[in-house]
């Protein structure tokens, strides 16, 4: 029988609770995303995902930790993350003495960046992180803001790569987000409808560029919740056209595709109408998508109501029995790709490591 775990969801607080417990050991759950609700220190953050791995030890612990203003874990150790607009900055700056700036510094402290990013989460026990931004920074976007590069993709590719060199070192795998590009669209998709009229070819000479040049690099993707009317009516997240026919056909990307989070405003109105999130989920696995974000659905409410995570669930469940939507191995082996295969260095140990306070000298 075909195996299959789509689904990436989110918990209720900083121990697992037993609802927790049972949504994680649904075989039609693949993995968890953490927030700052889910962060009191250190020594809580450890004692938490040690129990999730106790739970399922195949269970992909995510979270959103980019720099700058996107880090859900900021004190008790971790190092404070500069936003990547600043790596853009060094890169333009004019080398100076005794200042680090210009492209190869640049390259150097991105790939410090991510080394530092990765092996404080592994040391925590997190597998994984929604890292790097590869919009470009048209100055328009006010959800990508200086979560960007830089406006030339030739910049941001060298850059997220060194991040991405960084990130491996560390044991930690990448996702590009948000393919073809979030960063022209000036609406917030979390919670409007986020419109790119641009044509097709611009948007792949430009904005998609950096997928092209880092597609054997790039562990997973992520796509936007944004809609690109000359190339299809859909959002990108739900586009076979965006997801099959270019990522996958013309760009040759062969690593997993994440959803966007389900419950953002623009994620589940497609072709006119408002989805469940059930429909969403199946709409965006049919596209192409391997795994789904469904995110801060986990909340406790009112005695008798049904959370949207168990509906979903359960809707997913019933989609699978009556033939709507079918498991993919393929999408299975993507997930378990993403998962870490070396041990983690001990905080302890990490702190006090060469190549650790070497990079942290190199940051900006």
């Amino acid at each position: 029988m075909t195996f299959h775990a789509p689904l990436i969801i989110d918990i209720v607080g900083t121990k697992l609770t037993q609802v927790d417990r049972v949504r994680l050991k649904n075989p039609l759950v693949g993995g968890l995303i953490l927030f700052s609700r889910n962060w009191e220190n250190r020594a809580q953050l450890s004692a938490l995902c040690a129990t999730i791995k106790r739970l399922r030890s195949d269970l992909l612990i995510c979270v959103d930790h980019e720099g700058g203003r996107v880090q859900r874990f900021k004190n008790d150790g971790f190092t404070h993350l500069p936003p990547m607009r600043a790596l853009g900055h060094m890169w333009m700056d004019s080398p100076q003495k005794g200042k680090k700036a210009g492209p190869l510094d640049a390259t150097q402290a991105a790939t410090a960046c991510g080394f530092v990013l990765g092996s404080e989460l592994r040391a925590c026990g997190v597998d994984f992180s929604f890292a790097p931004v590869l919009d470009l920074d048209y100055g328009e976007s006010s959800v990508i803001g200086d979560r960007a590069f830089a406006r030339d993709p030739r910049v941001v590719s060298l850059l997220a790569k060194s991040v991405m060199h960084g990130l491996l070192k560390s044991g930690t795998g990448n996702c590009g987000k948000h393919f073809p590009g979030h960063g022209f669209a000036k609406a917030d998709s979390h919670v409007a409808t986020a419109i790119d009229r641009r044509t097709r070819s611009l948007i792949l000479k430009e904005d998609a560029a950096p997928y092209r040049w880092l597609g054997t690099a790039l562990d997973s993707v992520m796509p936007a919740h944004v809609v690109y009317p000359k190339v299809d009516s859909r959002p990108a997240g739900f586009s076979r056209v965006w997801l099959q026919d270019i990522l996958r056909g013309e760009l040759g990307f062969t690593g997993a595709i994440f959803s966007d989070d389900l419950s953002m405003a623009a994620a589940r109105y497609i072709d006119g109408q408002q989805l469940s999130y059930t429909d969403a989920a199946i709409a965006a696995l049919h596209a192409g998508c391997d795994l789904v974000l469904l995110c801060n659905q986990s909340l406790r409410l009112k005695q008798g109501e049904t959370s949207p995570m168990d509906a979903l669930i359960a809707g997913l469940t019933q989609a699978q029995i009556q033939g709507h939507w079918q498991a993919s191995d393929s999408s299975e082996e993507r997930r378990w790709r993403l998962l870490p295969q070396s041990l983690a260095r001990p905080w302890d140990d990490l702190m006090v490591s060469a190549d650790y306070m070497q990079a942290l000298d190199w940051l900006p």
